[in-house]
């Protein structure tokens, strides 16, 4: 038996476009899946590999534009909620920027796993709500950022309790510093790019193939097939230094 053979699996994958996301969904495909990414641009303005993915065009802050996509899939095994977004300068500590932050990143996912939910317990698939080490500890300038991350770990231990007996697992992954779009600040500026590579103790960034794995166990029911409800750190032990 192969605990990772996903043919005849249905994968939907948010963000799915570049980064941790596009990763992912290449490992899925590679493994027999049928995966389907969203992104915020057009499929034709991306430089990154979506060669045998179908690709969405979706913002997860639009509820209509949940509810179509809801609508676009017939049948899913897994989803991934790792779309996300952050403001800098200070744009979420206004209303406006706080709460569109939060209707992308928090809002936006509680409708697609209510959406799919019906779907997702037909087929006993599962959930995998993509977090951050921000759920975990104060996030300098970003409160909507921090504040939408914690919530999806609660998010996560609430539906894993609630949708138990649909036969739907939800889990999460919380990525650490990972050289993603989101964190390209952070790895342009030198000063902060090497302090957060001497706290790693694995000396390094992250890449986004790192989140592969997790993702991986987490969607296979024969190694995960007992855990609901647990985010997982892999952060390549930055939240072990005090």
């Amino acid at each position: 038996m192969n605990e990772l053979d996903f043919k005849d699996r249905r994968v939907l994958i948010t963000g799915g476009t570049n980064g941790m996301g596009n990763a992912m969904a290449h490992a899925f495909r590679a493994r027999g899946a049928a995966v389907t990414v969203t992104g915020t641009k057009p499929a034709e303005s991306y430089d990154t590999d979506l060669h045998g993915l179908d690709v969405r065009h979706f913002d997860a802050g639009d509820p209509e534009q949940v509810a179509r996509l809801v609508a676009s899939i017939e049948k899913l095994d897994v989803l991934i909620n790792n779309g996300g977004m952050v403001l800098y300068r200070g744009k979420e500590f206004e209303a406006e920027g706080f709460q569109r932050v939060l209707d992308v990143n928090l809002t936006g996912v509680m409708g697609l796993c209510t959406g799919f939910r019906p779907k997702l317990a037909l087929r006993k698939g599962c959930i995998i709500n993509v977090s951050s080490l921000a759920a975990f500890s104060a996030v300098r300038g970003n409160p909507a950022y921090g504040a939408s991350k914690a919530g999806l770990v609660a998010l996560t231990k609430t539906l894993a309790v609630a949708w138990a007996r649909d036969g739907i697992r939800v889990n999460g992954i919380a990525p650490g510093f990972v050289k993603t779009n989101i964190t390209q600040v952070s790895q342009d500026n030198d000063q902060i790019s090497d302090a957060i590579v001497q706290k790693t103790p694995a000396g390094r960034w992250g890449e986004p193939e790192d989140m592969v794995g997790p993702a991986l166990f987490l969607a296979s029911s024969q190694l995960s097939g007992f855990m609901t409800g647990q985010t997982l750190i892999a952060d390549g032990g930055y939240s072990l230094q005090a």
